[in-house]
C-alpha cells in the first residue's frame, strides 16, 4: 500500500477528530504588555569595545536612567546586529558591582580610598604637568629644535570616533608627545 501526502493527512486528521480530542479553534484574544522603551527618549552611540565602531540605541527616561540598549538597524556597519559583548553593553551601565567613584592608593599604600572626581581630575593633571616638565626637550643631540616630552605615552581607545581622535591627538601633540598608540592597532 501506498499512501501520499495528503492521504497521511486525511488519515491523521480523521484518526484525531475521531479520538474525541478536539481543538478549540475559537480566536483567543492576544494580550501584550506595553513597552518599556514607550516614552523614552533613543541616543546613538557607539559600542565601546572594539575597533568596529557599532551603532548603538541607548534609552533612557526623563531624569537619564538607561533602560534599553539594542544595535541600530539604520547603521550601514552593524545594521542593527551586535555581538556578545556589544549585547550586553545594558548590563555595563545598569550594574550594581560597577565603580561610580574614583579611588587613589598612595605610593607603597595597601588600600585603596575613595576620593572625589575635582582631587582625581586635579592630582591627575598635576602629574601630567610635572612629568612633562622634568621630561621636556627643546632640542635633540644634533641641536635641532624639537619641542617634545618622551616621558608619557598613551594609548587610545577604540570606543573613539574620528572627531573624537582628531581632538585627542590635537591635545597630546600640543604637550609634546610623540609615543602616540591606539587600541585598535595593537
Amino acid at each position: 500500500m501506498r499512501i501520499t501526502r495528503r492521504g497521511f493527512l486525511k488519515v491523521s486528521g480523521t484518526a484525531l477528530a475521531a479520538s474525541g480530542i478536539g481543538i478549540n479553534l475559537k480566536p483567543v484574544a492576544a494580550y501584550a504588555k506595553p513597552l518599556k522603551i514607550k516614552y523614552a527618549k533613543e541616543t546613538t552611540t557607539i559600542c565601546p569595545y572594539c575597533s568596529v565602531g557599532c551603532s548603538i540605541i541607548v534609552s533612557t527616561t526623563n531624569d537619564g536612567k538607561v533602560i534599553n540598549t539594542e544595535g541600530d538597524p539604520d547603521s550601514p556597519i552593524n545594521a542593527g546586529a551586535l555581538c556578545s559583548k556589544g549585547g550586553s553593553l545594558y548590563q555595563m551601565n545598569v550594574n550594581g558591582s560597577r565603580l561610580d567613584k574614583p579611588l587613589y592608593r598612595a605610593p607603597y599604600a595597601s588600600e585603596w580610598k575613595e576620593v572625589s572626581w575635582e582631587w582625581a581630575l586635579d592630582k591627575i593633571a598635576k602629574n601630567v604637568k610635572k612629568n612633562r616638565d622634568e621630561s621636556f626637550h627643546l632640542t635633540n643631540a644634533k641641536g635641532q629644535t624639537v619641542n617634545r616630552t618622551e616621558g608619557i605615552a598613551s594609548v587610545g581607545s577604540a570606543a573613539m570616533d574620528n572627531e573624537e581622535c582628531y581632538l585627542y591627538q590635537k591635545f597630546l601633540r600640543g604637550l609634546g608627545l610623540v609615543y602616540i598608540e591606539h587600541q585598535a592597532r595593537i
